[in-house]
């Protein structure tokens, strides 16, 4: 059995990439390039049952790691299957100490959800997984600017329009759902490597849709359109973009200069730079983001910095001890 090394993107809303390093049923997985948590099932429990997406098994945490602290195991807890896992976990972690600092990872998640616009083109991405067997059809189709933007998103544009009533989040969000007309539709497309892409299944109705070709042009690089709206409504999704910047510089392919301009957006929060640059395919101004690293460290060493509260990684694990309550959610 070999060992994947692989990116996926985090979505509705997008708040980045997690890079996963999977054995068997075992996985090392980050969200910034530096810390990583090791988890692994006992997939053996699944033998002889009818499986199906409901169907799951409690992952349980072998430990974490960085460079810097190297490896805190998870409590020890022997079970039937207790060498198992352990081998498991074991392979993932020599392979992580190996080749942790070949991040960022290949994005490999090519099937795509996107909710469509009124005229059934690609407004926003919804979802992602990485094989076609993974495509569910009862996801929800409303697209969210999410919880951490609507504590920390502010549109300047919102505020010359004299929107002022609602977080600029909430606004965003009902507008995007609004173009998706009154009886919304998002579809399922595989990407190919030129970026084209061949429509799947439908959620909603226009089946007719499903078999279609769509070239590389027609969905967004920064998975929400920039185009067909209103002069006040197209600087709304900008200000967006740019305060989404630190995130937004993880995916790939970007062209040069969409890059280079959300480099500079990007400056304007340091520490989420400082979180996620050693997961940035590529940098255009170097001294530009090094310079938003120094900043983050000043800020640090002054004690100015405001903790995220924004839940990336929802990942449940039981430590391997038989102690009641072991459910536990990092």
């Amino acid at each position: 059995m070999s060992i994947e090394c692989f990116a996926q993107r985090l979505l509705n809303p997008y708040r980045g990439v997690m890079h996963t390093i999977r054995y068997a049923s075992a996985e090392a997985v980050t969200l910034d390039g530096a810390h990583w948590d090791i988890y692994v099932s006992n997939d053996a429990l699944l033998e002889g049952l009818t499986v199906n997406r409901w169907t799951q098994i409690t992952d349980i945490r072998y430990g974490s790691w960085s460079q810097a602290q190297g490896l805190k195991r998870g409590a020890i807890y022997p079970s039937d299957d207790f060498l198992r896992l352990e081998e498991m976990g074991a392979m993932v972690y020599e392979h992580l100490t190996r080749v942790h600092q070949q991040v960022p990872f290949t994005l490999q998640d090519h099937f795509e959800l996107w909710l469509l616009d009124s005229a059934h083109q690609p407004l926003a991405l919804l979802s992602s997984v990485l094989k076609e067997n993974a495509i569910e059809l009862d996801d929800s189709i409303e697209w969210r600017a999410g919880y951490f933007a609507a504590e920390h998103f502010v549109s300047p544009a919102l505020h010359r329009q004299g929107h002022t009533a609602e977080p600029a989040a909430e606004y965003l969000t009902r507008y995007i759902n609004t173009c998706a007309g009154t009886t919304p539709v998002a579809q399922w497309f595989q990407r190919h490597v030129d970026g084209s892409a061949t429509g799947l299944d439908c959620i909603g109705a226009k089946r007719e849709l499903e078999g279609r070709s769509l070239p590389v042009q027609a969905f967004p690089p920064l998975l929400l359109a920039t185009t067909g709206h209103d002069a006040a409504h197209t600087d709304l999704i900008a200000d967006f973009h740019a305060w989404q910047a630190p995130w937004l510089l993880s995916l790939s392919p970007l062209a040069p200069a969409t890059r280079q301009q959300l480099e500079q957006q990007a400056r304007q929060q340091a520490l989420a730079v400082e979180k996620h640059y050693r997961l940035y395919p590529a940098i255009i101004d170097q001294n530009g983001i090094k310079a938003a690293l120094v900043e983050a460290l000043l800020r640090r060493s002054q004690g100015n910095v405001e903790p995220s509260k924004d839940n990336a990684m929802s990942t449940f694990y039981i430590e391997l001890h038989p102690s009641p309550g072991g459910d536990r959610s990092i």
